[in-house]
């Protein structure tokens, strides 16, 4: 009777850990059978069901198959129905199990069908992957889940998603799932409360995505509130999305107006001291990016590892080539043609022709590749704008180089007899200041100047025989409109001529956005002919 006993507990026993085990069993059954389920002869409606119930396990082991089927590497054998992960190879396939990846042989490729799949198909397998991904370990990926769900909109990923957002405790992650369940909600069938709930959280979003899908809903929807809050919500959005344009042309415009006041700072200071119209300027900036595609090449060739200091290299042999040129040019030939603007003009324009013909004959005529270091690579955006790392490393570039070229001016003894020269030359001179000195100096401090915005402009334009072509013009504008010598004059310059180009751009196009431009500057000049920062000088005394 005992025994008895003894063996009816240890059968309860038994039976009540089989109970406790089951839910384990069950969930584990059931991901591998609803895998298994891909297998046989089905229509594209059963695929789309099996792949819902699969995503609804919440199994990350389901994924592997799921991609695979996303993939068409999913197949079932004509034999049993068995469901296998495979690739081809020729006539045969390589099979894996498609719970865990495992080998599991070669076989026969007529002796499986691949399971069919369609754009619909591959769709719903994203928004699947996605759901599987929510309570992943890493933020990264519930953070690609969450946009990989608001992309599709899915109502049926409304409660798998109100679960994840209760258990987030990323504040960024979680308003971008908040954000994924509103989409889904205004493709559902909720009450019009909470679609309109769902418009404001889409409001706050306040990007293009959220437009369209807003718009989307107000179209169709026949609820007058529901529609009445996507309608507010996409007139603030298209207000900010407005706004950020605007900002981004600004962004674009101090961009524009860097590289000005690059090309245009050493004009200033030469065309201020000399009164020389040198048309040569930009075939010196031409010198400078030449000067940085040499350097890297030999970089590449020497020293790979320090290419991510190929720019700190370049900037000062820049300078100092494009200076030499600029001594040369000024000793040999423009040192006689003071006086004579229209000579002068002429000779630097015949000089510049035969400065591109030598790059020519030297580099060839196409365009050289000069390349990015890591640090200025790439991008982030600020709101809904985005910033280039090149452009803003440009930007500090050029405000540096103004603020040397300020101290120069202002702290060294070169700068104070080139200040004595601009405002009097007869005096400087009887003071003992040697002005043909000054005057070499100068144009090579402006031509070296020039080399080093080669340097910045070989980041963002294309290094060719013909690159300092597209900035002469602008820097005699941007010169001429701030105040022939005034380098503060240059800055506001610069800086306003950018910003007026790109603002002009998207209502009047780049071509007669600079029309308008070149006729506001001409405006301006008939009522100050000294520019915004007039300075006295030889020529304005004369």
């Amino acid at each position: 009777m005992r025994c008895m006993l003894k063996r009816l507990s240890l059968l309860w026993l038994l039976i009540l850990a089989g109970l406790a085990a089951a839910p384990v069993w069950a969930a584990e059954g059931d991901a591998a059978a609803i895998v298994q389920s891909f297998g046989g002869k089905q229509g594209y409606d059963e695929t789309e069901t099996h792949i819902k119930e699969a995503a609804a396990t919440g199994d990350p082991a389901v994924a592997p198959a799921l991609r695979a089927l996303r993939d068409g590497n999913l197949y079932w054998r004509k034999s049993d129905e068995a469901v296998f992960i495979a690739t081809e190879s020729g006539d045969t396939l390589k099979l894996a199990d498609p719970m865990t990846g495992a080998d599991a042989g070669t076989a026969p490729k007529d002796d499986f069908t691949k399971v069919r799949v369609k754009n619909s198909i591959r769709v719903a397998v994203t928004a699947a992957l996605g759901s599987l991904t929510l309570r992943a370990e890493n933020a990264v990926q519930r953070l690609r889940a969450a946009d990989t769900l608001f992309s599709e909109a899915d109502p049926e990923m409304i409660e798998p998603l109100d679960g994840a957002i209760a258990a987030e405790t990323d504040a960024t992650v979680k308003a971008r799932m908040e954000e994924a369940r509103a989409a889904a909600v205004l493709e559902s069938d909720r009450p019009a409360e909470e679609k309109a709930a769902a418009a404001k959280v889409l409001e706050q979003r306040g990007d293009r995505e959220a437009l369209n899908k807003l718009a989307t809903f107000a179209s169709s929807t026949k609820d007058e509130a529901a529609r009445g809050a996507a309608e507010r919500a996409i007139a603030a959005i298209e207000s900010n999305i407005a706004f950020w344009g605007q900002a981004q042309n600004v962004w674009y415009g101090l961009s524009l107006g860097s590289v000005l006041l690059l090309a245009a700072i050493g004009l200033a200071i030469t065309f201020g001291v000399m009164g020389v119209i040198n048309m040569a300027h930009g075939e010196m900036v031409m010198l400078g990016a030449y000067t940085t595609f040499v350097v890297q090449e030999q970089i590449r060739q020497s020293a790979p590892f320090l290419f991510e200091w190929s720019l700190a290299i370049a900037i000062p042999l820049a300078f100092l080539v494009s200076a030499a040129v600029g001594l040369v040019l000024e000793r040999s030939l423009i040192r006689f043609l003071y006086g004579r603007p229209l000579e002068t003009l002429l000779a630097t324009f015949g000089v510049s022709l035969v400065l591109q013909q030598a790059v020519r004959s030297i580099f060839g005529p196409t365009n050289r590749q000069v390349g990015n270091p890591d640090w200025m690579s790439g991008a982030f955006d600020v709101g809904m704008m985005s910033v280039t790392w090149n452009r803003l490393w440009i930007i500090v570039f050029a405000l540096l180089v103004f603020a040397a070229l300020l101290l120069v001016l202002n702290k060294t003894p070169l700068g104070l007899q080139m200040r004595a020269v601009t405002q009097n030359r007869k005096m400087a001179s009887a003071m003992g200041i040697r002005t043909p000195w000054i005057d070499a100096m100068t144009f090579a401090l402006g031509s070296g100047i020039a080399g080093m915005a080669g340097v910045a402009l070989s980041q963002i334009d294309n290094v060719s025989p013909n690159l300092g072509q597209g900035y002469i013009i602008d820097s005699f504008m941007v010169v001429v409109f701030g105040g022939v010598g005034n380098l503060w004059g240059t800055l506001v310059g610069a800086m306003t001529l950018g910003i007026l180009n790109k603002l002009l751009e998207p209502f009047a196009g780049a071509v007669l956005g600079k029309i308008v431009v070149l006729v506001l500057i001409i405006l301006f000049i008939q009522k100050r002919p000294r520019g915004l920062f007039a300075q006295k000088g030889r020529f304005v005394d004369a």
